[in-house]
């Protein structure tokens, strides 16, 4: 897919939460099936992640009513524990995701370079919904 030219397209939060716990909720499936989803009436019911340099992670999205649903996926380039994960999906665009611990928060961004069927406004905003529901998941579960 060709995304030279584009903009990447940039979220982030700061979540009321240490570092170490953030990352164990960003790489577990366990937690992963948990948030990884836009709104109420999607979910995901499927998460494999081997968070590693050279990893594969899988996590499936569906939509609740069973009327549609894709994998999420890809593998990672470069994982430095607590700090940083970069990853190219499998329709080659690339991610670059930064863990900062600010005392007992941690600041997420996310970067990610965009597809072409939907509009960059519909993109940071799915991107932004999983990232708050994240925000949302492990500030209720530390």
């Amino acid at each position: 897919m060709e995304t030279l030219n584009k903009t990447a397209i940039t979220v982030e939060s700061v979540v009321n939460a240490p570092v170490a716990r953030v990352w164990e909720f960003w790489e577990k499936p366990e937690h992963i099936t948990k948030w990884a989803n836009a709104s109420d009436d999607w979910h995901a019911p499927y998460a494999d992640n081997d968070l590693r340099t050279g990893g594969k992670f899988k996590t499936t999205m569906a939509a609740k009513d069973g009327s549609f649903s894709f994998d999420f996926e890809g593998v990672y380039t470069d994982v430095v524990v607590h700090s940083l994960i970069e990853y190219t999906m499998a329709d080659g665009r690339k991610v670059s995701v930064t863990f900062k611990s600010v005392g007992d928060t941690t600041e997420i961004v996310e970067t990610f370079e965009p597809e072409e069927i939907n509009s960059l406004e519909m993109q940071r905003g799915g991107w932004q919904a999983i990232l708050d529901n994240f925000k949302r998941y492990a500030e209720a579960n530390c």
